[in-house]
C-alpha cells in the first residue's frame, strides 16, 4: 500500500507560487493512480505555539 501524507502552512491568499510550487504537483500525484491513499493537511505549527500561554494575545 502506497500512502502520501503532505501538508501546507496557510500563508494568506492563494497566489501563482502556491499553484506552481505545490498544488499542481498534488493534483498530478492524485490523478496518477500510483497511490492508494493521499492525505493533505493544513499545518500551522506557528498558530499552535505562538502565544500558547495566552491564546487571545
Amino acid at each position: 500500500m502506497k500512502i502520501i501524507l503532505t501538508g501546507d502552512r496557510p500563508t494568506g491568499k492563494l497566489h501563482l507560487g502556491h499553484f506552481v510550487g505545490s498544488l499542481r504537483e498534488r493534483v498530478r500525484l492524485q490523478n496518477s493512480g500510483e497511490f492508494d491513499e493521499i492525505y493533505i493537511m493544513i499545518a500551522d505549527a506557528q498558530a499552535l505555539t505562538d502565544h500558547a500561554d495566552n491564546p487571545s494575545g
